[in-house]
């Protein structure tokens, strides 16, 4: 996946790897992979691809984005039935749905009153008024639709990272596509996420984590099983929303609290800022749009987008803003309609009212929070230890009341500075700094680390993937240590199924059809008191090996539902699991982060 193409809307890509003749598409992956190597040149709104001396691939984004399959053109031969125009929309970001990100749409603005569709699905849900009768149940297109994308996933899983090509992925693309036309939006949005997670697989993307992957494809395939047989509340839970709908929130005063960049592996860059209220409520103001690298770092010194401020994010993590007609998303994100007026405002310190209140909640109950459905950043006040030397690499480690924290970088390409800056913090060591991470569950206390006070200056904090700390900004007399390496702890081991589960999705199915047998780790599962662990993972490998015959002994094709059933309800135990694990770990209420509808002793 390059991302210095513009994003193609998934039913662009589907249409053009559907027209190709059986013996082009199977030559597809490789012509993605010759095109991948070829320069690209932006002239204007055009990208050029030199596919060689004489022919050139262009596409023609319209709003960011390829939207038409017309819109991408080749000079070959064989255009428009050539391997090019496939291999160029194969080779491109898919393209996410605009209107779900962008909120200057003038709709947002207050003063209509017919609401939209998708208002009034969000009426339903957050328990407004609405008409009685018969609780609503799926469509015939959407229970169709689901069924599409559950067996395109399944195939995605059957075949894992290594075989799951264009051709496949493409499939799972038009199963979206078509899942969105049929009002599951969710659905689209979750399969779509997996062939993004695919591409960067298979393009040894750095920012590529199979973890994300094997959570997105565990998305899909739940949500996919679960719409047929969904009604009322929970059914309008799994359509989800085209966009979020905007409501009139009156006037705010708000305070920065830091910045962070975006940095997705679809192509799309910006910035967020969140800001505080003085009671407390979080609201963001972002900028996101197509790009890469360059645009996250450079978002944070673009004007807001709000009113008249000529306020930039980074200038907003540090002051405040005075708003009048805000309009505000559900999950607290600023609209920037054309009635909404703002200025510039007095900020506030972190240690200063109002935001000091943020850092008073005991770290167990934000937990609790984010791991019930709740906001996923923790305000935390904590003592800086030093490094500790991990599989992954080095994180930062910190106390935090009697806690040993791990703060791992919340983005991993080189041009961003949270490495860097988390290196310097931990020669810090023994100062005492609040700072904001991101929860990451898992068994150990572990957190993404976003923003941080200054370490001598408590006045003054640091947006760690926008600023660049510096040698002298240390305490006098800190110096770097080697990293430690922790001695491992008693735990569940877990990791016997969590691994098997991982192995599924890079793999495919071959990979646990292969180790059947090789190990006793069902046995030893069941013997340590995990016996539905261990009957999970005796049902994933039996289902992997499971083929069946015809009359004459010969393999039919396989079935891939037993199979990811399976994988699903293994992923999800463990997801589950893993929760509750984390939950102990920060010292939570365990009986508040179940996963929604899963009980934690399933």
């Amino acid at each position: 996946m390059s991302p210095d193409l513009p994003p193609v809307a998934p039913s662009v890509t589907a249409e053009l790897v559907e027209a190709l003749s059986p013996r082009l598409r199977k030559r597809l992956d490789a012509g993605i992979a010759k095109l991948a190597a070829r320069p690209v040149v932006r002239e204007g709104d055009l990208v050029r691809i030199a596919v060689d001396d004489e022919t050139d691939v262009v596409l023609h984004p319209s709003g960011g984005m390829v939207s038409s399959a017309d819109a991408i053109r080749c000079g070959c031969l064989l255009a428009p039935d050539c391997l090019h125009r496939a291999a160029a929309a194969s080779a491109a970001p898919v393209a996410e749905d605009t209107a779900a990100t962008d909120p200057t749409e003038a709709d947002e603005a207050p003063g209509r009153t017919e609401p939209k569709p998708d208002e009034a699905r969000h009426a339903r849900r957050t328990g407004e008024p609405e008409d009685a009768g018969e609780p609503e149940s799926a469509t015939g297109d959407q229970r169709a639709a689901a069924q599409a994308v559950w067996d395109a996933a399944a195939a995605v899983l059957e075949a894992g990272t290594d075989g799951a090509g264009a051709v496949l992925q493409a499939e799972l693309l038009r199963a979206a596509h078509t899942a969105r036309l049929a009002g599951l939006p969710r659905v689209s949005a979750t399969a779509i996420s997996v062939v993004t997670g695919v591409r960067a697989a298979r393009s040894a993307d750095p920012g590529y984590r199979l973890s994300d992957l094997v959570a997105a494809l565990s998305g899909t395939l739940g949500v996919a099983h679960r719409v047929p047989g969904a009604t009322g509340r929970d059914l309008v839970e799994l359509r989800g929303t085209v966009r979020q709908p905007y409501r009139p929130d009156g006037s705010l005063r708000l305070y920065g609290l830091f910045s962070e960049p975006v940095l997705t592996a679809t192509g799309y860059a910006g910035a967020v800022t969140w800001t505080a209220d003085a009671d407390g409520r979080l609201y963001t103001v972002s900028d996101v749009a197509p790009g890469g690298p360059a645009r996250a770092t450079g978002a944070a010194d673009r004007t807001v987008r709000i009113g008249d401020t000529a306020l930039t994010h980074r200038e907003l993590s540090r002051a405040g803003l005075a708003v009048s007609g805000a309009t505000v998303s559900p999950t607290g994100r600023l609209g920037a309609g054309a009635a909404v007026r703002a200025v510039r405002a007095a900020g506030a310190a972190w240690r200063d009212d109002p935001l000091d209140r943020l850092w008073t909640v005991p770290a167990a109950e934000q937990v609790a929070q984010a791991l019930g459905g709740g906001r996923d950043l923790l305000f935390l006040e904590v003592t800086v230890v030093g490094s500790v030397r991990e599989t992954a690499g080095d994180c930062l480690l910190a106390d935090c009341a009697g806690v040993p924290v791990r703060l791992v970088t919340a983005h991993d390409d080189p041009s961003l500075p949270y490495r860097d800056n988390l290196r310097l913090l931990a020669a810090a060591r023994g100062s005492r700094l609040r700072i904001v991470a991101r929860l990451a569950p898992g068994p150990l206390p572990r957190a993404l680390l976003l923003a941080a006070e200054h370490p001598t200056d408590s006045a003054a904090h640091v947006d760690l993937g926008l600023d660049r700390l510096q040698h002298a900004d240390l305490p006098t007399g800190a110096a770097p240590a080697p990293p430690v390496t922790l001695p491992a702890g008693d735990e569940a081991p877990l990791h016997l199924l969590r691994r098997r589960v991982h192995q599924a999705v890079s793999g495919g199915r071959r990979v646990l059809a292969f180790s059947r047998g090789d190990t006793g780790d069902g046995a030893r599962l069941r013997r340590l008191g995990l016996a539905t662990a261990g009957d999970l993972l005796d049902a994933l490998h039996s289902t992997a090996a499971h083929r069946s015959r015809d009359t004459f002994g010969r393999l039919l094709p396989s079935d891939t539902t037993p199979f990811a059933h399976a994988w699903l309800a293994a992923a999800v135990y463990t997801d589950t699991v893993e929760r509750a694990l984390c939950a102990n770990a920060w010292g939570a209420a365990v009986g508040t982060v179940s996963a929604p509808g899963v009980p934690l002793s399933a």
